[in-house]
C-alpha cells in the first residue's frame, strides 16, 4: 500500500505555459529548460509533452543522454557543457547542442578530433558573474569558434540575467546594454532572456528565449503568483489526514514544543514532512488545504508528518484530502513561509513520493 502522499502533474498546464512563453515573445524561439528533473517535475515526460518547443536545455551531458535514452529526439542544448573532453564524442553521437563558456572547453574543441562537428552556443557575462566569458573576449572567442573545424555552425551568443525577477532593478539595464554593445556587429543569433526576461522584459526576447520556472506555473517575480501572470500551476502536491486528536490548553506540538495552544483544540496530521520534501523551515500559520479550506500549520515540521489547527474546520475527518501546494494555493506562497523560493521546493520533492502524471 503507497503513501498518501502524492505529486500530481498536470501536463496540460505544461502546455498552456509555453503557450504563454509564446505568446509573450511571439518572433523569439524557444528553448524549453527541463534541467534537474524538470525542477522535480519528472524530466522524461515532460520533454515529451514539450514537442511544442524549438529545442529543450538540461544541465549536464548526463541529464542529456537520459533524454536521448528515453526516446526524446528534439533539439538539446547542455547548458553547463562539458566537463571533460571525452564528453565531446558523446555530445557528436548524440546530437547535442553545448555551451561554450570557458577557456578550457574551447581548448579542448580545437584539440579534438570529432567524426562530425557540433554545434556551440557561446556564453558570455553581462552581471551575472557565474559563468561565461568577460565581454572583452567575446570577439576573439568567437572568431575561434568559426575557425574550429569542429565546430559546426556560427555560435549562438548568450548571456543570463541575474536581477531580473525585479522589476525595479536598474541593473537587468544595464545588462541588457552591455549585451547589445557586445553582440552588435556579430552576424549570429543571441539569447539572454530566462522567465523573468520573456515576461518582464519584452526588449530582451532577441532570437531564442529560455523559459524555466514559468513552464511548471511558477512567477518569476517575488511581489506576484503564477495565476497573477497566467500561468497554470504543473505539481499539485497533496496528501491526507491520518489523525485528529483533541489537545488541551497549553499542550505544546511537535519536536521542541514550538507551538503551544492557546485553547483546547483539534489538531489534525498530515502524512507529509520534510522526507517528502515539504520544507522543515515553515513557519507556524504556514496554510495547508483541507478540503478545500485553509488552516494553519502548527509546530515544527516532522520527516513523515505535519500538523495543523483544524478549529475553523470542525467536520474535518481522517482521511481527508490535503493540498500542501498546487491548485489554490501557490507554491510561491508556502516558500514565503519558508524563507526559500519556489524552485527549490519543487526540486526537492524526494523519491518516496508517487507522482501520478494526467492531461
Amino acid at each position: 500500500m503507497t503513501r498518501a502522499t502524492r505529486a500530481l502533474i498536470d501536463l496540460s498546464a505544461v502546455r498552456h505555459n509555453l503557450s504563454v512563453a509564446r505568446k509573450q515573445a511571439p518572433t523569439a524561439r524557444i528553448v524549453a529548460v527541463i534541467k534537474a528533473n524538470a525542477y522535480g517535475h519528472g524530466m522524461l515526460q515532460l520533454a515529451r509533452v514539450l514537442d511544442g518547443a524549438d529545442m529543450l536545455a538540461v544541465a549536464t551531458v548526463a541529464e542529456a543522454l537520459l533524454l536521448r535514452q528515453g526516446g526524446v529526439h528534439t533539439p538539446l542544448l547542455v547548458l553547463q557543457g562539458i566537463s571533460e573532453a571525452s564528453q565531446l564524442s558523446l555530445a557528436v553521437e548524440h546530437d547535442l547542442q553545448l555551451v561554450v563558456h570557458h577557456m578550457s572547453q574551447l581548448e579542448s574543441l580545437e584539440q579534438s578530433t570529432l567524426a562530425t562537428p557540433v554545434k556551440v552556443w557561446l556564453k558570455f557575462n553581462t552581471g551575472m558573474h557565474r559563468l561565461g566569458f568577460s565581454v572583452d573576449k567575446v570577439e576573439s572567442v568567437f572568431k575561434r569558434l568559426v575557425g574550429c573545424d569542429n565546430v559546426a555552425n556560427s555560435p549562438v551568443l548568450m548571456s543570463h540575467f541575474a536581477n531580473a525577477d525585479d522589476r525595479e532593478d536598474a541593473r537587468t539595464v544595464e545588462q541588457l546594454a552591455l549585451f547589445n554593445s557586445t553582440v552588435r556587429g556579430q552576424d549570429t543569433e543571441c539569447s539572454v532572456a530566462n522567465s523573468a526576461g520573456i515576461l518582464g522584459w519584452p526588449e530582451s526576447h532577441a532570437d531564442w528565449v529560455r523559459p524555466g520556472i514559468m513552464l511548471y506555473g511558477v512567477s518569476p517575480f517575488g511581489d506576484v503568483h503564477g495565476a497573477d501572470v497566467g500561468l497554470r500551476p504543473v505539481m499539485q502536491f497533496e496528501s491526507r489526514i491520518v489523525a485528529i486528536n483533541t489537545q488541551p490548553r497549553g499542550a505544546r506540538i511537535g519536536y521542541g514544543g514550538r507551538y503551544t495552544c492557546d485553547s483546547n483544540m483539534p489538531v489534525g496530521v498530515i502524512s507529509a514532512g520534510y522526507g517528502d520534501g515539504y520544507p522543515r523551515h515553515a513557519i507556524d500559520g504556514t496554510p495547508v488545504l483541507v478540503n478545500g479550506q485553509r488552516v494553519p500549520l502548527v509546530g515544527t515540521v516532522s520527516m513523515d508528518m505535519i500538523c495543523v489547527d483544524l478549529r475553523t474546520q470542525p467536520d474535518t475527518r481522517i482521511g481527508d484530502k490535503v493540498i500542501l501546494w498546487g491548485n489554490g494555493l501557490p507554491v510561491e506562497e508556502i516558500a514565503m513561509h519558508a524563507q526559500t523560493i519556489g524552485y527549490e521546493l519543487l526540486c526537492g520533492i524526494t523519491q518516496r513520493v508517487e507522482f501520478v502524471y494526467s492531461g
